[in-house]
């Protein structure tokens, strides 16, 4: 596309995803290659005889992109990956309940800082913004900690970079009408979380990968924290489940757990750390 009253052809950038395999990484990735960015995906050696993940880097292979072969336990690897490319995206795991690689990270800004031609750094946040997580508890709070270590490694290194905070996957709360650890919505009852009143904000996963990958020539984004915010996705549980009755046709049985309980009950929550 030409810029506007120059005549010039812009040149896309080109992008690495790390963790392109994971669960927003794949969409990462898809986005990517379908806005036309040159588009590289890290492969580790750690995957060994994981096929479902060597299936999916050949799937990304014969859709255009380029695998490297990089690890975190090779720092050299790390820096001659990322001086392919322009941009760098990490889609690392950093939920507590699942695997948590978050400081990971922190050889990756090291190898984009020797690298030196790196415009853009997006590591891996995508969530709420840890920088408003101050009084966040455990287990929970860990991914936030965590996640702040990793940003002031990023602003310490004066590596250019952009925060991307899109707040709940909808994939992990909506399905499960917002009860920690359901992901399937029932048929019969829900469990309200206090007076279910508290408004959240639901992202749609395959969404918050395409306004990622849109952020990453855009001068307005650049060292600044991106939030996705559709109006019409800001809902309590409530009105979550009344959604779920309409389409279902029935209105569910509801119990509530108090918020004193709720929060007791996390206390004996496991951290899952790797």
């Amino acid at each position: 596309m030409g810029s506007m009253g120059e005549g010039k052809i812009e040149t896309k950038s080109k992008v690495l995803i790390v963790g392109g395999t994971g669960y927003l990484g794949k969409r990462l990735v898809k986005a990517s290659l379908e806005q036309g960015h040159q588009t590289y995906v890290l492969h580790r050696p750690e995957i060994g005889v994981d096929i479902e993940k060597i299936e999916m880097l050949l799937s990304f292979k014969a859709q255009g992109a380029h695998l490297v072969p990089a690890s975190f336990n090779d720092y050299q690897s790390l820096v001659d990956a990322v001086k392919l490319v322009d941009v760098v995206i990490c889609a690392i795991s950093g939920v507590h309940i699942r695997s948590h690689h978050i400081l990971l990270q922190l050889e990756l800004v090291r190898a984009i800082k020797e690298a030196g031609n790196v415009k853009r750094f997006l590591p891996s946040e995508f969530g709420t913004d840890p920088a408003r997580m101050g009084d966040a508890m455990e287990p929970g709070r860990v991914t936030f900690d965590d996640k702040m270590v990793i940003r002031k490694a990023i602003e310490e290194a004066g590596i250019p970079f952009t925060y991307v905070s899109a707040n709940c996957f909808a994939g992990y709360f909506v399905g499960g009408l917002c009860q920690p650890g359901h992901i399937l919505p029932s048929t019969d009852s829900v469990l309200i979380l206090g007076d279910g009143n508290q408004k959240a904000i639901y992202v749609a996963e395959d969404n918050i990968a395409t306004y990622t990958i849109k952020t990453i020539d855009d001068p307005r984004t650049l060292n600044k924290t991106l939030y996705l915010r559709p109006p019409q996705n800001i809902l309590s549980q409530r009105e979550v489940v009344q959604l779920w009755e309409k389409l279902l046709g029935k209105q569910l049985v509801k119990t509530s757990i108090s918020k004193d309980e709720f929060l007791s009950n996390l206390k004996g929550t496991p951290f899952v750390p790797t």
